[in-house]
């Protein structure tokens, strides 16, 4: 009998799955919530998963001009176009100093992704309902309509930032002078 390339891989793949082991169960912790870590000036926040697209190395940008000083210019990353956004400067005031291996969080939005630029990226958070404590000083400002709870862990206080609200933001979504 002949066997076809497609006959052996199929017979492959039944002989694999007669020797796959079942993975364990995963378990989730009802009361565990993660995020991505990072720091804006000297505020550690998270964010949850689900705002982040993902963390990307600083592309190369475009200027343009008219726009508000914290809109660094349009980013180019596979093909796709989008803001890159200073959220230092939108927040603050004050300019994020860029250096070689900078990282953007991309966060989606109604219209299209937009990069945030961050001072440090801690990557994965995860934390339980105990402890939660008081946003105090993580929310003062302009911070104050982004944070609104923060949990205690690896000795900081870390503010629960919602980029979702960011996004809504009128003064966010109007760039131009």
């Amino acid at each position: 009998m002949i066997r076809t390339p497609f006959d052996i891989l199929a017979e492959y793949e039944r002989r694999s799955l007669a020797h796959a082991v079942a993975l364990p169960a995963r378990e989730e912790a009802p009361d565990q919530w993660r995020g991505v870590g990072y720091r804006v000036g000297q505020r550690r926040f998270v964010s949850n998963f689900g705002e982040v697209v993902e963390i990307v190395p600083l592309p190369p940008m475009t200027p343009v001009p008219g726009a508000q000083p914290w809109l660094l210019g349009i980013g180019n990353l596979r093909g796709n176009l989008f803001p890159v956004i200073d959220l230092k400067q939108f927040l603050e005031g004050e300019r994020t100093v860029l250096h070689e291996g900078q990282r953007v969080l991309v966060m989606r939005q109604p219209g299209g992704d937009v990069a945030l630029t961050i001072d440090e990226l801690y990557g994965q958070r995860s934390f339980n309902e105990a402890q939660t404590t008081e946003p105090g000083s993580l929310a003062e400002g302009r911070y104050a309509h982004f944070v609104d709870r923060a949990f205690h862990g690896d000795e900081h206080d870390w503010g629960v930032f919602a980029l979702s609200l960011l996004a809504r933001t009128p003064e966010f979504r109007q760039a131009a002078l």
